[in-house]
């Protein structure tokens, strides 16, 4: 099943905490993020909220959060943001699995087994030589 492009770019909204000592978090986030290989476009909504476009091939909005979090910036953990981050983490993940897209250093399940596949000794394998196998 091929999927449309537009389902590959997401647009989700990032809310920041509002106990942080850089008042316009989403601002100086938003400077950040439009460097950042994968993010379509950043919009601010507020001083605590941001707007991100991204490829869905290429970047995730959990590696974008965690960057984020790594850089200092302080994202709401209000029980609503929290659940929304977790269905859109997960919808993604199913999402990116589904298209067989992996991040770096990650192998498929598929050559996974193929591999194990190919170390086992099983039934498969003929243990007589080339040429045995061809005489008559």
């Amino acid at each position: 099943m091929h999927a449309d492009t537009e389902e590959l770019y997401k647009h989700r909204t990032i809310q920041f905490c509002r106990l942080h000592a850089d008042p316009d978090q989403a601002g100086s986030a938003a400077a950040w993020l439009r460097g950042v290989a994968g993010v379509h476009g950043v919009q601010c909504l507020s001083s605590h909220a941001l707007i991100v476009v991204y490829d869905l091939r290429r970047i995730t909005l959990q590696r974008i959060e965690h960057a984020l979090s790594e850089l200092g910036y302080h994202l709401d953990n209000s029980l609503l943001c929290k659940l929304k981050r977790a269905l859109f983490h997960y919808a993604e993940e199913t999402q990116r699995e589904n298209l067989a897209i992996t991040q770096e250093g990650q192998t498929t399940r598929q050559e996974v087994f193929i591999n194990r596949y190919q170390h086992l000794t099983h039934g498969c394998r003929d243990p007589q030589p080339e040429y045995w196998r061809e005489y008559q």
